[in-house]
């Protein structure tokens, strides 16, 4: 009897053991949960307020522009140089950067200029050349959504933001699953769908919780796929992927272009052994170059799909370069022309890709609402609208929860269960390094100011 009482006690120990460690672990991840949460659901709002509206470019400008954009079709048309020739006739001074043909008869042709330390796009009608009218680039309105969603309009520095708020998306993502994941098996309500008969706190957290099960997936899709965009991570990883040989050829997101390299055999009659000597840059805008267009020509030759932009070469060693990003990640090409010669220096495509490069390719035009037309951007709407739910709702939920004295923030549990996350988190830092960095500064922060004030110390519960 005795035995069977020592064993019961033994166990009943074991089993407040194991309950206070999974509680432990529970506050701790909830800790991280609610401070990332708190810091960064403002940027992961306003991720997805101007991601959702980004999404419709194509019919935004089309309303915006369409008087800019469409002409009258006619049977003649003007060659692209003579089209050029006007743009610059109209604005003597302007650098002419690039030219994008009429992709049909009732579309404009346009062309890109650099005046004044400004850059503009110059629409022409391509049957009689004449100007239609002229945009500033830095005005356009999707433009400056698209600034406001890559950098929060404030260059490199907004640039880290995003990119740090959206590897924190991450760290949220997964200590969210945590928290939600079901303590019991066969529970349905308040993990699948909201309860709404156990009292408004319980329908709130409801309203948390399910919706960002439901679109963390896609959540998650979203920041992964915009990562390789940032300037830090995604630049460290376009140029590892390239490195390895897994990612995108060289010149298209990282690493140099071919340039032109002008032998004198190609502008001039001299002796055979003369003819391999490389024409100086000082002297080799003194020779004639291929024109506009003949590199046109070329475009149609290479089977270029519609859209493509030509960006001509401003210095001597430059080349031209056709490129096209089309909604459909396939239609990808980037080639350089030599601007001498005409000759293909290079020619990439999406076939060209690695395996890395085509999944990069693939989850822009997906992220963008490209690849599958009007059904891909209804489906990152959704998505875009579920983020600012998922934020509001937190927000919402914080403050009806909030202590008149304190934050509101999870107590640091006793235990192992807050070094357990801290390490979880540091592998996270190692993965993102700016999560690393906030890490790093966080942990100075409670170091020498938050545990060395008292007040403050209760504030934050730490």
């Amino acid at each position: 009897m005795m035995q069977e009482k020592h064993e019961e006690t033994t166990t009943t120990s074991t089993t407040k053991k194991s309950t206070a460690r999974s509680q432990g672990l529970y506050k701790a991840i909830w800790r991280w949960h609610f401070y990332a949460g708190l810091v960064f659901t403002p940027f992961l709002l306003i991720l997805a307020v101007t991601g959702g509206m980004y999404l419709f470019k194509p019919q935004i400008e089309e309303r915006l522009y369409h008087d800019l954009y469409h002409v009258q079709a006619q049977s003649q048309s003007t060659s692209p140089s003579a089209q050029v020739q006007a743009v610059k006739e109209k604005y003597p001074g302007a650098d002419v950067l690039t030219y994008k043909p009429s992709e049909r008869s009732t579309r404009s042709s346009e062309v890109g200029i650099s005046l004044k330390d400004h850059t503009y796009t110059i629409f022409v009608n391509p049957h009689n050349g004449h100007i239609v009218g002229k945009l500033d680039d830095s005005s356009r309105l999707m433009n400056q959504i698209e600034e406001f969603h890559g950098e929060l309009m404030a260059g490199t520095a907004g640039d880290r933001i995003v990119e740090l708020a959206a590897c924190w998306a991450v760290v949220l993502i997964v200590t969210g699953a945590f928290l939600w994941w079901p303590r019991k098996k066969d529970k349905v309500k308040g993990v699948l769908i909201p309860r709404f008969s156990k009292g408004k706190n319980v329908l709130a957290r409801d309203l948390h919780a399910v919706p960002a099960f439901w679109i963390s997936a896609g959540m998650l899709f979203l920041v992964l796929t915009g990562l390789p965009w940032s300037g830090l991570w995604g630049n460290a990883f376009q140029q590892i992927a390239t490195n390895a040989g897994v990612g995108y050829p060289p010149s298209i997101w990282v690493g140099s272009a071919p340039t032109s390299t002008v032998q004198t055999k190609d502008v001039a009659d001299v002796p055979w052994g003369a003819e391999t000597l490389e024409v100086p840059s000082s002297t080799s805008s003194q020779y004639t170059k291929v024109s506009l267009d003949d590199i046109v020509d070329i475009a149609k030759e290479q089977l270029m799909h519609d859209g493509y932009t030509i960006s001509i070469p401003q210095e001597p060693q430059g080349v031209y370069t056709l490129s096209v990003f089309s909604p459909r990640a396939q239609d990808e090409a980037t080639i350089h022309l030599d601007q001498y010669t005409g000759a293909v220096l290079a020619d990439y495509r999406y076939d060209n890709y690695r395996f890395m490069g085509k999944l990069i390719a693939l989850g822009i035009t997906l992220h963008k609402g490209t690849q599958f037309g009007f059904i891909n951007q209804l489906i990152g709407l959704i998505i875009c609208i579920g983020i600012a739910g998922i934020a509001i709702s937190g927000a919402l939920l914080w403050w009806k929860r909030k202590p008149a004295k304190n934050i509101g923030a999870p107590k640091v549990p006793e235990g192992n269960a807050m070094r357990i996350v801290t390490c979880i988190i540091v592998v996270f830092g190692l993965v993102f390094p700016l999560v690393g960095l906030s890490l790093v500064i966080v942990w100075l922060l409670d170091f020498f100011v938050i545990k060395r004030i008292p007040a403050l110390k209760r504030f934050l519960n730490a």
